[in-house]
């Protein structure tokens, strides 16, 4: 009689557990990648481990036309389009993006058959926006090349309004409410899980030498949108909040930052825009522009949103008719933007500047070149006005000099060459790095792709150096002296002739 009431009782809990079941399979998790829903696999799904949002990588990347190749043995997910290459591996909380190394807030997993990957990874290491749906269990992806829903019109109103559902209009177009959250006035940031997703926090908003720098806990890819009437530049960070900010945090209204008279700006206006999930939105209003192009990096705990600002009423430079080599020497930073400061408290600019000099010097002396300086005093030309001037001189070769550092590593030394793409550039990298390396007698550091805007925007082959760590004791001490200067100069300078071939 016992086995009998046990037998029933667990017929009947198995028939109570069934409706349960098939109404679980109806919540299945979805993918929605620029406007398209994609078909998983039977077990593909999105999964949720400790508070982070992991999705298949191989519908993913697949999708958006990458070549992925799965390495049962290494546990490796290998991941190609054109130039770009990522290479993950199960278990490890580190990636291979280039010939770089990032690190995941997650390690990937395998999951029912299935390789995942942090939504942020996929946001910050692929370009897409990325916003998750937790009600609806939905992952919804856009590519930079898909385009974003834009406002009804370009009034200061809507450009502070949800890309999702816009509010209703407010009963006047002031700066603060263009920039009040269209939900309820957020509450603290305290436990960080809304929707589940890991919220970043901003700790720090400046903008100089138009550049404006956003210091945040993680890496993030915001959404960038821009307005005409006036020129607005409108940035969100999505699954963002404030944190310690050392300047006023708005509760739901507008902040400014104090810019100055900063020329070609009106103002840079900041909110936390939404509650649920967080929002941070910075707005960066122009004056007197006629055109503005932009590129996004991130730095050491920084998102730089680099602003190529044309201003039609630059004086054009002196164009020379000598048939003789254009060098540009481009000693960086410079006047009100002293770049970085070494473990001397010494600054950067002026180190660039006694560099290339001392180049400026050399290069007089050679018959076949024509040396133009970007700056031969304590003045900041903007970054576009280097550019200018280089591409407008049509010169043969567009040199800048920079000193590095990472105050929070002191040990960190040695020096290395960027270029952007072009074969040429990349050429003249491996050149006067050669010859650079040898004379500064630091670590070898070697010579990478970077996307900055003085060699992005160049049209001749054009390098950056960073000839080395001034917030490193032994590098500095050698930066700092005439002697190596010296040599460090001659190097700079054999490099460029061995290129044009004098």
């Amino acid at each position: 009689m016992k086995k009998s009431v046990l037998l029933f009782l667990f017929s009947a809990l198995i028939l109570l557990l069934m409706p349960v079941q098939s109404h679980a399979a109806t919540t299945q998790t979805k993918i929605i990648l620029d406007g398209q829903e994609l078909n998983l696999p039977n077990e593909a799904e999105v999964v949720t481990v400790r508070n982070n949002i992991m999705i298949p990588i191989r519908v993913v990347a697949e999708n958006l036309k990458f070549n992925v190749n799965w390495d049962k043995k290494t546990q490796n997910v290998n991941i190609q389009q054109l130039s770009k290459a990522i290479t993950l591996t199960v278990g490890k909380q580190e990636a291979s993006v280039g010939n770089s190394t990032v690190s995941l807030n997650m390690a990937p997993q395998i999951i029912k058959n299935t390789v995942v990957v942090p939504i942020r990874f996929v946001s910050e290491e692929m370009g897409l926006t990325v916003v998750w749906n937790n009600k609806e269990k939905t992952v919804t992806l856009a590519s930079p090349t898909f385009p974003p829903s834009s406002p009804d019109n370009g009034s200061q109103n809507d450009e502070l309004a949800s890309l999702t559902s816009l509010p209703s209009s407010p009963a006047n177009g002031s700066q603060n409410d263009e920039l009040a959250s269209p939900t309820s006035p957020p509450s603290s940031p305290v436990n960080g899980s809304q929707n589940d997703a890991t919220i970043n926090l901003v700790h720090e908003i400046n903008y100089a030498n138009n550049q404006l720098v956003v210091s945040l806990d993680h890496e993030v890819t915001p959404v960038i949108t821009t307005l005409k009437n006036p020129d607005r530049i409108v940035v969100d960070f999505p699954f963002t909040d404030f944190g310690n900010m050392s300047q006023p945090v708005p509760d739901g209204s507008m902040g400014k930052l104090s810019t100055g008279d900063i020329p070609n700006l009106t103002d840079v206006r900041y909110s936390l825009f939404k509650n649920d999930p967080a929002q941070v939105r910075i707005v960066i209003e122009l004056n007197n522009v006629s055109s503005v192009n932009y590129y996004q990096q991130y730095i050491a705990g920084k998102f730089i949103l680099d602003l190529n600002i044309v201003n039609a009423s630059k004086p054009a430079p002196p164009i020379t008719g000598s048939g003789k080599r254009i060098v540009v020497i481009d000693p960086g930073h410079g006047g009100s933007d002293p770049g970085t400061t070494s473990i001397t408290n010494k600054h950067e600019k002026q180190f660039n500047l006694a560099l290339a000099l001392k180049v400026q010097a050399i290069l007089l002396q050679e018959p076949e070149i024509e040396v133009v300086m970007t700056r031969e005093t304590d003045i900041y030309p903007t970054r576009s006005e280097r550019v200018k001037l280089a591409n407008d001189l049509n010169a043969d070769v567009f040199v800048s000099i920079h000193g590095n550092s990472v105050p929070s590593s002191p040990q960190i030394t040695g020096t290395e060459t960027y270029y952007y793409q072009r074969a040429s550039s990349k050429e003249l990298a491996n050149i006067v790095h050669k010859h650079l390396v040898e004379a500064m007698g630091l670590y070898d550091r070697g010579v990478k792709n970077g996307s900055l805007q003085v060699i992005r925007e160049t049209k001749m082959p054009a390098i950056l150096l960073e000839v080395g760590f001034l917030s490193n004791k032994s590098d500095e001490e050698a930066m700092m002296s005439e002697s190596v200067q010296t040599q460090a100069a001659q190097a700079i300078v054999d490099g460029i002739k061995e290129y044009l071939k004098l």
